[in-house]
């Protein structure tokens, strides 16, 4: 199947999924950061040979459909595969653990996956490195850059273009927290 189907039939079904779901902040659907996602990861591709950029595409399409919706894993195999419902896993928080253990767990099992997975948790941070809802105390925001710092050194070596990409927004990230 072409790249484009693929997007196509990963957005529709993220469309609907999310389909009541806003950004934090504001009330821009959130098919807004899914896309954000995807283009970053479609930008990277294009800096890493052998990029799987078919799987990558539909994981960041479809990235947070397990953790966000009712959608189960047996849905996604179904829909896009084993390997893309593996990935989507991979990038779910296990909310039956401690808060403070979610991130450092999914970043093993990430881990685990191939690199294009990497790089999909690598951009959906980048994405949301923006600046922040008003709610969000200073505490809060240090909090989140702290956890953007943990994503970038655990997921070194996954790609190097969007290594730098975060780096650069957690310093530019400063400039919510100062």
């Amino acid at each position: 199947m072409k790249l484009q189907d693929l997007y196509q039939k990963a957005i529709n079904f993220a469309g609907e999924k999310h389909r009541d779901q806003k950004m934090p902040g504001n009330q821009a659907s959130y098919l807004v950061h899914l896309s954000n996602v995807a283009m970053e990861v479609l930008l990277a591709s294009r800096h890493q040979e052998g990029f799987n950029t078919k799987l990558a595409v539909q994981v960041a399409i479809l990235h947070d459909t397990m953790e966000d919706t009712d959608t189960s894993f047996e849905e996604l195999k179904t829909h896009f595969g084993i390997e893309v419902a593996d990935a989507v896993k991979a990038l779910s928080k296990n909310e039956q653990l401690e808060t403070e253990q979610q991130i450092p767990d999914s970043l093993a099992r990430i881990r685990l996956q191939p690199k294009e997975i990497w790089a999909v948790k690598l951009a959906d941070r980048i994405s949301n490195m923006q600046e922040p809802p008003e709610n969000w105390d200073k505490n809060k925001r240090i909090a989140y850059q702290l956890a953007a710092r943990m994503i970038l050194m655990h997921l070194k070596g996954g790609n190097d273009y969007l290594e730098k990409r975060l780096e650069e927004k957690i310093l530019a990230y400063d400039q919510y927290i100062n």
